[in-house]
C-alpha cells in the first residue's frame, strides 16, 4: 500500500513501487522512479531522471537527483541510478551526471551520512560508507566496502579502492589503493586494513599474501613498475593480488603511498 502524506507533492508521471511511504513536505519530481518499500521521512526532495531501487530510506531534507554543480552543465538529460537498500541521512546531497546520457551511479547497501555530498558522475559500489560531511567531487569512483571518514574532501577523478578506509578530516588528492588504511595531512598509507578484511571473511591465506604485497609496494620504496614486478613473482596469484595490481596500473592521478 502506497502512503503519501497530504502535505507531500508527488508530480504526475512519477513511478512509485509497492509500499512506498512519502512523508510530509516531500517533493518527488515527474521523472523519478521509486522502487518498492522506499521511505521518504520528511522534506526530502528527489528530482530529475532518478531511478531508485527497492528498500531505500531518505531522512529529513536529503536532496537527491538535483542538477550537477558543474559549470559545463547545459540542461542535458542525464541520470542518477541508485540501487537497493541504501540509506541517505539528513541534508545529504546527490547530483545527477553532467552530459547527455551519462549517470551518477550508487550501488546497493550503502550508507551516506548527514551533510555528505556525492557529485556528478560519481560511481559508488556496494556496502560503502560516507561519514558525516564527507564530500566526493565529480567523477570519483569508490569501490565496494570502502569507508571515508567525516569532513573528508575527495578530489575529482580520484579512485578509492575496495576495502580501504580513509580517516576523517583528511584531503584526498590521489588514488587510494585497495585494502589499505590512509589518514593524515598530507594523506599517506599507514597499514593494511586487516580488521576490515577479517570482518568480511577474507581467508588467512589472502590476508597473509596481502601483507606480503604491502611490504613490497609500500615499504621497499620501489618505483611502481618494479614493485608490481616483484609482487607478481613473490605473491601467490590470488584474486585480491590481481585486483590490487590492476588498480595500481590504471591509476591516472597518482597513488597515495
Amino acid at each position: 500500500m502506497i502512503q503519501i502524506d497530504h502535505a507531500a507533492i508527488v508530480a504526475p508521471g512519477a513511478e512509485l513501487g509497492v509500499d512506498v511511504d512519502i512523508g510530509p513536505y516531500c517533493i518527488v519530481g515527474p521523472e523519478v522512479q521509486l522502487g518498492d518499500r522506499c521511505r521518504l521521512h520528511s522534506m526530502v526532495r528527489i528530482d530529475g531522471r532518478t531511478i531508485i531501487g527497492q528498500g531505500c530510506e531518505f531522512f529529513h531534507s536529503s536532496a537527491i537527483g538535483g542538477e550537477p554543480q558543474d559549470l559545463k552543465y547545459r540542461g542535458a538529460p542525464s541520470y542518477l541510478q541508485i540501487g537497493a537498500r541504501n540509506t541517505f541521512r539528513e541534508f545529504c546531497t546527490v547530483n545527477r551526471a553532467t552530459a547527455e546520457g551519462e549517470a551518477t551511479i550508487i550501488g546497493n547497501d550503502n550508507l551516506i551520512m548527514a551533510y555528505a555530498h556525492v557529485a556528478h558522475n560519481c560511481v559508488m559500489g556496494n556496502h560503502t560508507i560516507l561519514a558525516n560531511a564527507a564530500n566526493l567531487a565529480g567523477h570519483v569512483e569508490m569501490g565496494d566496502f570502502a569507508i571515508i571518514g567525516g569532513v573528508t574532501p575527495v578530489h575529482q577523478f580520484v579512485r578509492i579502492g575496495p576495502h580501504s578506509i580513509i580517516g576523517g578530516g583528511c584531503r584526498v588528492p590521489k588514488d587510494v589503493p585497495p585494502f589499505v588504511k590512509a589518514a593524515g595531512n598530507p594523506l599517506h598509507v599507514f597499514g593494511l586494513n586487516t580488521i576490515g578484511l577479517q570482518r568480511r571473511g577474507f581467508s588467512a591465506e589472502s590476508v597473509n599474501e596481502l601483507k606480503k604485497l604491502y611490504r613490497i609496494f609500500f615499504r621497499l620504496k620501489l618505483v611502481k613498475e618494479k614493485a608490481l614486478e616483484r609482487i607478481r613473482v613473490e605473491c601467490r596469484s590470488l584474486p585480491e593480488i590481481k585486483l590490487f595490481c590492476d588498480f595500481v596500473e590504471r591509476s591516472e592521478r597518482g597513488l597515495t603511498r
